[in-house]
């Protein structure tokens, strides 16, 4: 196998010890900085706002968060949970025109978020 040809079977054997917990946080992660990004959190600012692709972000994020709340301990749901509010505050702040309370970004499985 060359340099440049992915080892599929190291990888699957690798995500095969990962523990279903750890996968789903990560997943989240990712998510939250994806969005905190298109949010123009970051230090480049408004450079990669685009809030049309925040909003499937965050709706995705609160999606995997409501799906999973059974299947990860509240050690593990409560920092995220946390993370996405602030994510759909900061969108209700940065949104020109705001979205009616309840019809934020995920707020279909989180309820209304209020500033």
């Amino acid at each position: 196998m060359s340099e440049e040809t992915p080892d599929f079977n190291a990888m699957t054997r690798d995500i095969a010890e990962v523990p279903a917990v750890e996968v789903i946080v990560t997943v989240a992660v990712n998510l939250m900085s994806a969005a905190a990004v298109k949010l123009g959190l970051t230090e480049e600012g408004d450079k990669y706002k685009d809030l049309d692709e925040a909003r499937k972000l965050i709706h995705a994020l609160a999606g995997l968060l409501d799906g999973s709340a059974t299947e990860i301990s509240s050690f593990h749901a409560a920092p995220l949970r946390d993370g996405l509010k602030s994510l759909q505050l900061a969108f209700r702040e940065a949104s020109v025109v705001p979205d009616e309370p309840g019809q934020g970004p995920g707020e279909k499985y989180t309820g209304p978020v209020y500033g």
